[in-house]
């Protein structure tokens, strides 16, 4: 058995399900140039996603239907957002800028006194201004590089995180293993899927011709992991509505990336009124996505128990960086953390020194694995009741994609990027909020209930935030 299936059999595993034979992963040269499997690790929660999909539909209906994943597809899908082309020739310019406007001194990998390294991530502007305080420097490069050279890497690391600035330490796996992080997530699955509450049975509905149909998905993420659990759920039919503020910053460039086959909402969480209204949708959904810091939401009376007394069935999706319990649980952070800290950026730079794979691997990843976890939690609501809390990290995915190995060199001289001709064939033209842009498409086939987006992105707050007629 390959890494691929091996990965997707300890999935299923996880949902209680033996090898879904109906399934087929094909796997050829890795898209990516990394030191993991990556691709397969991709490919691996992408079928799974997709053989629970086909149980719901089967559930619902009692047809039965094939999947088909492509490893080299699933690779391409690790960078997805650099894959879009707007008919607007301005705006990929625009989004670009964006994108890189995010990018600043205080950013990427510096060596620190003790001879370590640490990745400095500035997130949004707010983080930065906190960051560049802890290193009471000017935002120019050989100014932060001067002032990282002034701390121990743990103090600089521990220090950052207390002034809510993003930084890590790059570990080698085997310190992120003894750390007390490390020790709590490795009691942990890769998903986390636990019943929190009583309530009925909900059985799927049978109008609607995709498995998820009727199915209602709030999305509270910004930035991959949490935006793709979404996206991934409104392949498959679900009803998805991003819940963004205007206050909040986003980047586009993920938005066009992510926000396939949503409604798109504002709603302010800071006043009684906004509060109201989403505790209305929530009422009326199935599904809460969040990405939000630990404790956030539960002092706005949107943790998982009170979203089950509110909402009994509700499944509750939560996606963070470092894990939902430990020393850590609250700490924000990153794709870019979540490989530093793991392990991950060490074993791929090797002797070169710490370095981030080339795409973004634990955030795609988790958000796909998410997907898989909350459709498993809604076939167990369909059958035995329960509202169900579903938790998955970057820590978490970046760990678990570990232990699927570490690739040899004749695996680094084989991955070549996927092709021009290979890159059209992944994607698919769409007419959105940003004008007509071609992007990739769903990463599974499936034989009866083809994945597919009922609607094109369109920019946040678009929408009322009122759920469209459910059939």
């Amino acid at each position: 058995m390959g890494v691929a299936h091996a990965a997707l059999d300890r999935l299923m595993a996880l949902a209680g399900h033996g090898y879904p034979e109906f399934v087929t992963i094909q796997t050829d040269a890795p898209a990516l140039k990394t030191r993991f499997y990556a691709d397969e690790a991709a490919a691996a929660a992408i079928a799974a996603g997709a053989a629970l999909a086909a149980d719901i539909w089967t559930l619902r209906t009692g047809e039965r239907q094939s999947v088909s994943v492509n490893s080299r597809e699933a690779g391409a899908g690790l960078v997805g957002f650099m894959h879009q082309k707007f008919d607007d020739a301005s705006r990929a310019p625009e989004m670009r800028g964006q994108l890189d406007a995010a990018r600043t001194a205080a950013s990427g990998f510096h060596e620190t006194r003790d001879g370590r390294y640490v990745f400095l991530h500035p997130s949004f502007p707010e983080s930065t201004k906190r960051l560049l305080r802890v290193l009471d420097c000017p935002d120019e490069p050989v100014a932060v590089k001067a002032a990282v050279a002034k701390w121990d890497g743990i103090d600089f690391e521990n220090t950052v995180a207390s002034a809510g600035a993003c930084a890590g330490l790059a570990r080698t796996p085997e310190e992120w293993d003894r750390s007390e992080q490390g020790r709590v997530l490795a009691t942990r699955p890769v998903v986390e899927i636990t019943k929190i509450a009583d309530s009925p049975p909900e059985a799927f509905r049978k109008q609607g011709d995709s498995p998820l149909s009727s199915v209602r998905v709030l999305d509270l993420t910004r930035v991959l992991a949490g935006p793709t659990c979404a996206r991934t759920l409104a392949q498959f039919g679900a009803e998805a509505m991003v819940i963004s503020s205007p206050s909040l910053p986003s980047v586009p460039f993920f938005v066009t990336d992510t926000g396939h086959g949503k409604l798109a909402a504002f709603i302010d969480l800071t006043t009684q009124a906004g509060r109201d209204r989403l505790g209305e949708l929530v009422r009326e959904g199935d599904v809460f996505s969040q990405g939000y810091r630990q404790g956030s939401l539960e002092r706005l009376g949107f943790g998982p128990i009170d979203l089950a007394r509110m909402r009994p069935g509700i499944i509750c999706t939560a996606i963070n960086c470092y894990g939902h319990e430990g020393p850590w649980h609250a700490r924000p952070g990153w794709e870019q953390l979540g490989q530093t800290v793991t392990g991950m950026a060490v074993v791929h730079g090797g002797d070169e020194g710490p370095k981030l794979q080339p795409g973004a691997v634990t955030d795609y990843t988790t958000g796909f694995l998410a997907a898989f976890g909350t459709m498993v939690a809604l076939q167990r609501r369909a059958l035995y009741g329960g509202s169900y809390l579903v938790r998955v990290s970057l820590a978490q995915t970046a760990t678990w994609l570990m232990g699927l190995g570490v690739a040899d060199e004749e695996r680094l001289l084989n991955a070549r990027q996927p092709s021009e001709s290979e890159i059209k064939a992944y994607s698919m033209r769409s007419e959105t909020g940003f004008g007509a842009v071609t992007h990739l498409r769903p990463p599974v086939q499936m034989s009866r209930t083809p994945a597919r987006w009922s609607r094109g992105v369109v920019p946040l707050g678009t929408h009322p935030p009122v759920w469209t007629d459910r059939a």
